[in-house]
Protein backbone atom coordinates (compact mmCIF):
# COMPACT_ATOMS: atom_id res chain seq x y z
CA UNK A 1 0.00 0.00 0.00
CA UNK A 2 1.51 3.32 -1.23
CA UNK A 3 2.30 5.68 1.99
CA UNK A 4 0.61 9.17 2.25
CA UNK A 5 3.22 12.22 1.17
CA UNK A 6 1.86 13.83 4.35
CA UNK A 7 -0.35 12.35 6.95
CA UNK A 8 -1.20 14.03 9.98
CA UNK A 9 -2.96 12.52 12.68
CA UNK A 10 -4.85 13.16 15.70
CA UNK A 11 -2.67 16.51 16.28
CA UNK A 12 -3.46 18.31 19.39
CA UNK A 13 -2.01 21.28 20.27
CA UNK A 14 -2.16 22.99 23.94
CA UNK A 15 -0.81 25.90 25.57
CA UNK A 16 -0.71 26.46 29.18
CA UNK A 17 -1.71 29.58 30.35
CA UNK A 18 -1.05 29.59 34.27
CA UNK A 19 -2.50 28.88 36.91
CA UNK A 20 -4.48 25.54 36.01
CA UNK A 21 -6.18 27.00 32.47
CA UNK A 22 -4.95 25.25 29.26
CA UNK A 23 -5.95 26.91 26.05
CA UNK A 24 -6.48 23.95 23.34
CA UNK A 25 -5.40 25.53 20.21
CA UNK A 26 -5.73 22.47 18.22
CA UNK A 27 -7.50 19.63 18.88
CA UNK A 28 -7.60 16.39 17.16
CA UNK A 29 -6.95 17.39 13.98
CA UNK A 30 -6.41 14.58 11.14
CA UNK A 31 -5.88 14.61 7.34
CA UNK A 32 -3.57 13.23 4.55
CA UNK A 33 -2.32 15.37 1.65
CA UNK A 34 -1.17 13.39 -1.37
CA UNK A 35 1.93 14.60 -3.36
CA UNK A 36 1.44 17.41 -5.96
CA UNK A 37 -1.99 18.52 -4.17
CA UNK A 38 -2.79 22.14 -3.13
CA UNK A 39 -4.43 22.40 -0.03
CA UNK A 40 -6.21 25.08 1.50
CA UNK A 41 -6.95 25.01 5.65
CA UNK A 42 -9.57 28.26 6.01
CA UNK A 43 -11.16 29.46 9.31
CA UNK A 44 -11.66 33.18 11.08
CA UNK A 45 -9.03 34.35 13.28
CA UNK A 46 -7.68 32.14 16.18
CA UNK A 47 -9.50 29.02 14.40
CA UNK A 48 -6.26 27.36 14.87
CA UNK A 49 -4.95 27.62 10.96
CA UNK A 50 -1.50 29.17 11.26
CA UNK A 51 -0.63 27.18 14.61
CA UNK A 52 -1.40 23.82 12.63
CA UNK A 53 0.60 25.12 9.76
CA UNK A 54 3.91 26.05 11.47
CA UNK A 55 3.32 22.33 13.21
CA UNK A 56 3.20 20.72 9.71
CA UNK A 57 6.58 22.72 9.00
CA UNK A 58 8.17 21.73 12.37
CA UNK A 59 8.69 25.53 13.48
CA UNK A 60 5.92 23.85 16.35
CA UNK A 61 5.35 20.61 18.47
CA UNK A 62 2.30 18.85 18.88
CA UNK A 63 0.95 18.57 22.85
CA UNK A 64 0.12 14.64 20.96
CA UNK A 65 -0.05 13.69 18.09
CA UNK A 66 1.34 12.55 14.51
CA UNK A 67 2.72 14.38 11.57
CA UNK A 68 3.99 11.50 9.28
CA UNK A 69 6.23 12.63 6.38
CA UNK A 70 6.73 10.13 3.68
CA UNK A 71 5.85 7.59 7.04
CA UNK A 72 7.97 9.39 9.08
CA UNK A 73 7.06 11.37 12.60
CA UNK A 74 8.63 14.61 12.10
CA UNK A 75 7.36 15.50 15.51
CA UNK A 76 9.52 13.39 17.05
CA UNK A 77 12.74 14.39 15.06
CA UNK A 78 15.53 16.86 17.36
CA UNK A 79 15.53 20.12 16.36
CA UNK A 80 18.85 19.62 13.78
CA UNK A 81 17.54 16.99 11.99
CA UNK A 82 14.27 19.14 11.18
CA UNK A 83 16.44 22.35 10.35
CA UNK A 84 18.02 19.94 7.37
CA UNK A 85 14.56 18.95 6.33
CA UNK A 86 13.53 22.28 6.09
CA UNK A 87 16.26 23.42 4.25
CA UNK A 88 16.10 20.29 1.40
CA UNK A 89 12.47 19.82 1.12
CA UNK A 90 10.22 22.45 2.75
CA UNK A 91 9.34 26.61 1.34
CA UNK A 92 7.53 28.84 3.68
CA UNK A 93 5.85 31.89 2.78
CA UNK A 94 5.20 33.85 6.57
CA UNK A 95 2.20 36.12 6.79
CA UNK A 96 4.94 38.77 7.48
CA UNK A 97 7.26 37.90 4.93
CA UNK A 98 10.65 37.81 7.33
CA UNK A 99 12.56 39.72 4.22
CA UNK A 100 16.09 41.31 4.97
CA UNK A 101 15.61 44.82 4.81
CA UNK A 102 19.51 45.52 4.34
CA UNK A 103 19.46 42.96 1.25
CA UNK A 104 18.20 43.37 -2.15
CA UNK A 105 15.13 41.92 -3.50
CA UNK A 106 17.74 39.44 -5.32
CA UNK A 107 19.82 38.60 -2.31
CA UNK A 108 16.71 37.97 -0.21
CA UNK A 109 15.66 35.29 -2.58
CA UNK A 110 19.28 33.85 -3.24
CA UNK A 111 19.78 33.52 1.05
CA UNK A 112 17.15 30.33 1.12
CA UNK A 113 20.18 28.35 -0.71
CA UNK A 114 23.49 30.02 0.75
CA UNK A 115 23.45 27.55 3.07
CA UNK A 116 23.53 24.78 0.30
CA UNK A 117 25.74 23.03 -1.55
CA UNK A 118 24.44 24.67 -4.79
CA UNK A 119 26.92 26.31 -6.85
CA UNK A 120 26.59 30.44 -6.36
CA UNK A 121 25.50 31.05 -10.33
CA UNK A 122 22.82 28.42 -9.93
CA UNK A 123 21.20 30.03 -7.03
CA UNK A 124 21.64 33.66 -9.23
CA UNK A 125 20.55 31.94 -12.02
CA UNK A 126 16.98 29.83 -10.35
CA UNK A 127 16.67 33.48 -8.36
CA UNK A 128 16.62 35.72 -12.00
CA UNK A 129 13.57 33.01 -13.29
CA UNK A 130 11.79 33.55 -10.17
CA UNK A 131 11.80 37.20 -9.90
CA UNK A 132 10.88 37.36 -13.63
CA UNK A 133 7.95 34.84 -13.04
CA UNK A 134 6.39 36.84 -10.18
CA UNK A 135 7.01 40.27 -11.87
CA UNK A 136 9.95 41.94 -10.07
CA UNK A 137 13.11 41.38 -12.79
CA UNK A 138 13.42 44.80 -13.06
CA UNK A 139 13.57 45.47 -8.93
CA UNK A 140 16.16 42.74 -8.61
CA UNK A 141 18.18 45.75 -7.05
CA UNK A 142 15.81 47.15 -4.57
CA UNK A 143 15.65 47.03 -0.83
CA UNK A 144 12.54 45.85 1.00
CA UNK A 145 11.74 49.31 2.31
CA UNK A 146 11.36 50.43 -0.96
CA UNK A 147 8.62 47.81 -2.00
CA UNK A 148 5.02 47.83 -1.66
CA UNK A 149 3.70 45.35 0.56
CA UNK A 150 2.21 43.18 -2.93
CA UNK A 151 5.40 43.13 -3.72
CA UNK A 152 7.47 42.54 -1.12
CA UNK A 153 4.79 39.41 -0.55
CA UNK A 154 5.90 37.88 -3.99
CA UNK A 155 9.48 38.13 -3.37
CA UNK A 156 9.11 36.03 -0.26
CA UNK A 157 7.45 33.49 -2.38
CA UNK A 158 10.24 33.44 -4.97
CA UNK A 159 12.59 32.99 -1.77
CA UNK A 160 10.65 30.15 -0.66
CA UNK A 161 10.10 28.25 -4.31
CA UNK A 162 14.02 28.57 -4.89
CA UNK A 163 15.09 25.43 -3.83
CA UNK A 164 12.61 24.00 -5.80
CA UNK A 165 10.90 22.50 -2.47
CA UNK A 166 8.48 19.18 -2.19
CA UNK A 167 6.01 21.02 0.45
CA UNK A 168 5.26 24.53 0.26
CA UNK A 169 3.38 26.15 3.12
CA UNK A 170 2.07 29.74 2.62
CA UNK A 171 0.45 31.47 5.63
CA UNK A 172 -2.51 33.85 4.89
CA UNK A 173 -0.11 34.79 1.26
CA UNK A 174 -2.75 37.16 -0.18
CA UNK A 175 -3.71 38.78 3.16
CA UNK A 176 -2.58 42.24 2.42
CA UNK A 177 -2.45 42.59 -1.00
CA UNK A 178 -4.06 44.29 -3.89
CA UNK A 179 -6.01 41.88 -5.90
CA UNK A 180 -3.45 41.96 -8.95
CA UNK A 181 -0.57 40.78 -6.96
CA UNK A 182 -2.76 37.94 -5.42
CA UNK A 183 -3.54 36.55 -8.72
CA UNK A 184 -0.10 36.33 -9.67
CA UNK A 185 0.84 34.79 -6.34
CA UNK A 186 -1.64 31.76 -6.58
CA UNK A 187 -1.44 30.93 -10.18
CA UNK A 188 2.22 30.38 -9.25
CA UNK A 189 1.09 28.35 -6.28
CA UNK A 190 -1.05 26.67 -8.88
CA UNK A 191 1.50 25.88 -11.14
CA UNK A 192 3.77 24.41 -8.21
CA UNK A 193 0.63 22.05 -7.38
CA UNK A 194 0.78 21.14 -11.11
CA UNK A 195 4.30 20.33 -10.96
CA UNK A 196 4.42 18.05 -8.18
CA UNK A 197 4.91 20.46 -5.13
CA UNK A 198 2.63 19.75 -2.53
CA UNK A 199 1.07 22.94 -1.76
CA UNK A 200 -0.77 23.90 1.86
CA UNK A 201 -2.32 27.40 2.23
CA UNK A 202 -3.67 28.75 5.02
CA UNK A 203 -6.13 31.50 4.88
CA UNK A 204 -9.60 33.37 5.55
CA UNK A 205 -10.45 33.94 2.39
CA UNK A 206 -12.72 31.59 1.23
CA UNK A 207 -12.41 33.11 -2.51
CA UNK A 208 -8.74 32.39 -2.15
CA UNK A 209 -9.69 29.14 -0.69
CA UNK A 210 -11.21 28.08 -4.39
CA UNK A 211 -8.43 27.94 -5.82
CA UNK A 212 -7.23 25.09 -4.38
CA UNK A 213 -7.96 21.01 -5.04
CA UNK A 214 -9.51 20.87 -1.69
CA UNK A 215 -10.57 22.80 1.34
CA UNK A 216 -10.66 22.00 5.06
CA UNK A 217 -12.47 24.29 7.27
CA UNK A 218 -11.46 24.89 10.92
CA UNK A 219 -13.09 26.16 13.55
CA UNK A 220 -12.09 26.81 17.48
CA UNK A 221 -9.57 24.41 16.71
CA UNK A 222 -10.93 21.63 15.45
CA UNK A 223 -11.19 20.22 11.82
CA UNK A 224 -15.30 20.55 11.02
CA UNK A 225 -15.42 19.64 7.18
CA UNK A 226 -13.45 19.52 3.87
CA UNK A 227 -15.10 21.13 1.07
Amino acid sequence: MQTSFLTVSSVTREFDRGRGHVFVALGDVSFDAGKGSFTAIVGPSGSGKSTLLAILAGLDRPTSGRVLYEGENIAVWREKRLCAWRRAHVGFVFQTWELIPSLTAMENVCMALAPTKVWSTTIRRRASLLLRRVGLADKAGDYPPRLSGGEQQRIALARALVSEPHILFADEPTGNIDTDAARVILELLREQGNGGTTVILVTHDERVAACADRTLHLLGGKLIRET
